[in-house]
Formats: C-alpha cells, sequence, structure tokens
C-alpha cells in the first residue's frame, strides 16, 4: 500500500464529464445519507443541478473537475456563474478514503484560481455546519462565513452557512 505522500502524487484532476453525473448523484445520496442522516430528496436535487450543468454551462466561466487516482474517483468541486462577479461553489464533495490526504484542499485550490483567472471578483458557498472538515478548509483558505442559519432540510434540523471569498 502506498504511504500518503505517494498516493497525493497519483492524484489528478480531470474535467467533470457528463458521463460522471450518475456517479456523482450517487455519491452525494449515499454519502449524506450515511455520515449527515439526509434523506432521499438530496440526490435529485444534485442531479438536477448536474442536468443543469451539462445542458448549459458556459465553459469560459463555469467548470467541473473530478479527482482521480488509479482509475477511481476521488471527489468533485464545480463553479459556476452567481452573477457576473461572483462564482459559487457547487458540488465539493470527497469520498471517504480520500479525506486528509490533501485531495480536497487542491479540488479548492483548482477552483479558486479557475475563478480568479476567469474575471470572478470573488466567490461564495452555501453549506452546512455539520460539514465540519469541509468548514475548516474554507476558514483555513481565507473564506469568511456571512450568514448561519437553522433549517430544516433534507429531513434533518441543519445549520445552513454562507460563506464568501474575495479575491
Amino acid at each position: 500500500m502506498a504511504d500518503d505522500a505517494e498516493t497525493m502524487t497519483e492524484v489528478s484532476l480531470r474535467p467533470f464529464v457528463a458521463a460522471d453525473t450518475d456517479w456523482l448523484v450517487a455519491q452525494h445520496g449515499d454519502l449524506y445519507a450515511r455520515e449527515a442522516g439526509f434523506d432521499d430528496s438530496f440526490g435529485p436535487l444534485v442531479r438536477s443541478i448536474l442536468e443543469a450543468f451539462n445542458a448549459g454551462h458556459d465553459p469560459s466561466c463555469e467548470r467541473g473537475w473530478i479527482a482521480e487516482a488509479g482509475g477511481m474517483r476521488l471527489g468533485s468541486i464545480f463553479c459556476v456563474r452567481h452573477d457576473p462577479v461572483t462564482a459559487k461553489l457547487r458540488l465539493f464533495l470527497l469520498v471517504p478514503e480520500a479525506r486528509g490526504k490533501g485531495v480536497g484542499r487542491m479540488l479548492l485550490d483548482r477552483c479558486m484560481q479557475f475563478a480568479r483567472d476567469a474575471g470572478y471578483e470573488g466567490m461564495s458557498l452555501w453549506t452546512h455546519e455539520s460539514h465540519a472538515a469541509a468548514c475548516a478548509l474554507y476558514a483555513r483558505t481565507g473564506w469568511q462565513m456571512v450568514a448561519s442559519k437553522p433549517v430544516h432540510s433534507f429531513g434533518q434540523d441543519l445549520v445552513e452557512q454562507t460563506w464568501v471569498y474575495r479575491f
């Protein structure tokens, strides 16, 4: 078995393609059900986001990436247009086997660099407080939480958060 440093060098990021849709919907549905108790309304939301992306994203200012190692998909991240000056980070996911190995940071860095290069002045994202590792990564990389409110979503009582980053 490779050590973490060796495994990290094997990780690559490639563009998301429509053929990744079913895998990504299944991963989101399965992981969020198992780890956060989300109900089956979450998968259809992810599918609708991906179908809209597949049907009409502008590759000059919107992209998605899949992290892979050894032919295995490890995670995803998307940069989509929120408004003319703000990109939205979406569908950031890591499979459990990829966590704690720098893959999330690699995905986040790629997404943020793309947004900066595409001319956005900043980024925003929506998440839940229960995603502690992701929230810690956002904080470490300069994102600011600007809103937090209790909600009932996906069959759970959650604390919804909005984070922003300015370039």
